[in-house]
């Protein structure tokens, strides 16, 4: 079940009524718009006065103005913090891509270990059902170490 309530009065307070209703489909729907609720059945299900009151005008500055100097103690990134921020970063990554490097190789070993295992006595398709977990396993460690790469490729 849907159910959308849009709220809105005029200035000065109003009574908001909303409605929900059931059409002919016995589809269910909320609504404050008392046209919408023609021809179906309907029941008040909240009932009170709103007012609103509106913001005040805001002047825009004009575009011609200077940018406004940062705050006192404001902190400023300096091309050095920007330097070893960038280091941090091509430090984790390549952290994290020799650490799915080593995945990928213990994937590709247990994907080995389990076709050699033989099952020539088995199902087919039990053995091939097996292994493609294994094949995952390897695809999805791959696909990780290409995306390292791509984002360390654009550090450097």
């Amino acid at each position: 079940m849907a159910v959308t309530v849009c709220a809105h009065a005029q200035q000065g307070g109003e009574m908001q009524t909303i409605w929900r209703c059931t059409d002919a489909s016995n589809r269910t729907h909320v609504t404050n718009v008392k046209e919408e609720t023609a021809g179906k059945d309907c029941k008040i299900i909240q009932q009170q006065r709103v007012t609103v009151v509106p913001a005040p005008a805001v002047q825009a500055a004009p575009r011609s103005a200077a940018k406004s100097p940062s705050p006192a103690g404001f902190p400023k990134e300096t091309p050095t913090d920007r330097a070893s921020a960038r280091d941090r970063q091509r430090q984790a990554l390549e952290s994290e891509l020799t650490s799915e490097e080593q995945l990928l190789a213990r994937a590709r070993a247990e994907l080995v270990q389990q076709e050699s295992r033989g099952g020539e006595d088995r199902n087919a398709a039990k053995v091939q059902e097996h292994l493609q977990k294994f094949r995952d396993n390897v695809q999805l460690h791959q696909k990780n170490v290409e995306e390292l790469r791509k984002e360390l490729g654009k550090l450097r």
